[in-house]
């Protein structure tokens, strides 16, 4: 009888966790696009990113956004997306780098989902992210200093996550094991 109860928790367990979504959080160039594509494969779920529903949403890239609306447009636009997007149960959720900065945005996140955030060095994600020039917060005249600077605001926020995954040094393939890891354990 005591096996039986075993079990039922243990499915009732994987059925509470299939059900929540898993978003994965932090700056740009950390590796939540890849690391939330490698997740829909391995977990057979489809996977969402903030910024390509808000590109979808306005007809016009986060760049056309940024210059002609501001950040502060862009992020009530991001706001909307999140509140739509929450409901939605077992999907992974890949967060543009300042989705988490909204407390509304990250109280209903963490309330449906496992977050992740997904952590590197400065040097790491200029590296990164050098070569692209669809970054409106980084078209500063030192990209590193701004990349710094950014995540001094950001990193409390990016703490708040429920783990947090250093990504500097791995392949994708190494992060994807380590969420997998802690999904496990959930």
């Amino acid at each position: 009888m005591l096996k039986s109860l075993t079990i039922v928790t243990d499915k009732k367990s994987i059925e509470r966790v299939m059900a929540k979504n898993i978003v994965l959080i932090g700056f740009m160039g950390a590796g939540k696009s890849v690391a939330a594509n490698e997740l829909a494969k391995r977990l057979q779920r489809d996977v969402f990113s903030t910024d390509a529903l808000i590109e979808k949403r306005e007809g016009r890239t986060i760049a056309e956004i940024f210059e002609h609306s501001g950040e502060a447009y862009f992020r009530k636009v991001e706001n909307t997306v999140v509140r739509d997007i929450v409901p939605r149960k077992g999907i992974i959720i890949d967060c543009g780098g300042g989705v988490f900065l909204n407390p509304e945005n990250s109280k209903s996140l963490k309330k449906t989902s496992i977050v992740f955030y997904l952590s590197a060095t400065p040097k790491i994600l200029y590296e990164r992210t050098k070569a692209h020039s669809h970054r409106p917060l980084l078209k500063a005249h030192d990209p590193l200093k701004k990349i710094k600077e950014l995540l001094k605001i950001r990193e409390p926020f990016y703490q708040q996550a429920d783990h947090i995954i250093h990504t500097s040094g791995k392949t994708n393939t190494q992060v994807c094991d380590e969420i997998m890891e802690f999904l496990k354990d959930e």
